[in-house]
């Protein structure tokens, strides 16, 4: 057998290898609600922390957030100018600001400022962003980024007056770190093959629910493309899915375009938990999954 080395090809390999069994008898229609941080949503699906979306529809970041709104979904976003953050915090602030590993730590405290006295429901910051695929630190948008100590987390995470949420954990050592520090979320996730042959989420989600042990919400990222992925990554323990390129495309339609695919594979969901005799997502089981040994 020949091997990819693309994480994304292997994590698309990897979620098509898992089958589900079903449970009929004694089911009905789910509810697929769910609560982060004290607030409701209509669905565990939330965006990606995505950035520079201008060029898919006009203020495609305030449409996206504004899509987000609309289908009742807990919105996250990336890199950007203060003044593009207080655009989308307008329209919806049941947001996530995720922050960049700034070489300078004073850019990153602003931010933590900025987005938590403009209405942010969250802040984080992604990880993985801090090293490059050369050898040295990462430069993001010509902005230069590096790697953060323990120390460094932590204090980002004490300056924060809301939940903060960890992007780009990978293994169970930074998860575990990650609540040490003080997080209320992580999201685990391989930032779209940053690194070849990097382990699906999926597989290395069970040994990280485990490490946390319900003690914050776990997020999973990479290659989310339909109500089916969201099933299984739910099933093998998570609390919520992101949901980013496959997003972009509906977003050429604007909000209402983000609303209706987020509805779709929402309305997927539904339909296979009822399938599998899931009531709720916290009633999801575990045992309904199989992975192909033909």
């Amino acid at each position: 057998m020949e091997y990819s080395k693309d994480s994304n090809v292997i994590t698309r390999q990897y979620f098509d290898s898992m089958l589900l069994e079903t449970r009929y008898i004694g089911t009905d229609l789910p509810s697929t609600e769910i609560t982060l941080y004290g607030e409701k949503f209509a669905t565990p699906i939330t965006t990606a922390a995505l950035s520079h979306l201008h060029d898919v529809c006009e203020n495609g970041m305030e449409a996206f957030a504004e899509g987000a709104k609309k289908a009742g979904a807990f919105h996250m976003v990336g890199m950007g100018e203060d003044d593009e953050l207080e655009g989308i915090l307008s329209v919806y602030n049941k947001t996530a600001k995720f922050i960049k590993p700034h070489e300078n730590d004073e850019v990153v405290y602003h931010k933590i400022e900025h987005a938590q006295k403009n209405g942010a429901m969250a802040v984080g910051m992604d990880i993985d962003h801090s090293l490059s695929g050369n050898g040295g630190y990462d430069v993001v948008c010509g902005l230069p980024m590096h790697t953060k100590s323990f120390e460094q987390i932590r204090d980002f995470i004490k300056a924060s007056q809301v939940p903060f949420i960890i992007k780009g954990v990978l293994s169970v050592y930074d998860a575990e770190k990650s609540i040490e520090a003080g997080a209320k979320g992580i999201i685990v996730s391989h930032h779209h093959g940053i690194m070849n042959y990097a382990v699906p989420p999926l597989m290395i989600l069970p040994e990280i629910v485990k490490a946390v042990d319900g003690q914050i919400p776990i997020f999973v990222d990479c290659g989310i493309m339909s109500g089916m992925d969201v099933f299984k990554a739910l099933a093998l323990g998570a609390d919520a899915v992101c949901v980013g390129r496959d997003l972009m495309e509906a977003l050429k339609k604007g909000s209402t375009g983000v609303a209706e695919r987020i509805n779709a594979m929402n309305l997927e969901l539904k339909s296979i938990m009822a399938r599998t005799g899931s009531h709720s997502v916290k009633d999801i089981d575990p045992s309904v999954i199989h992975f192909r040994n033909f």
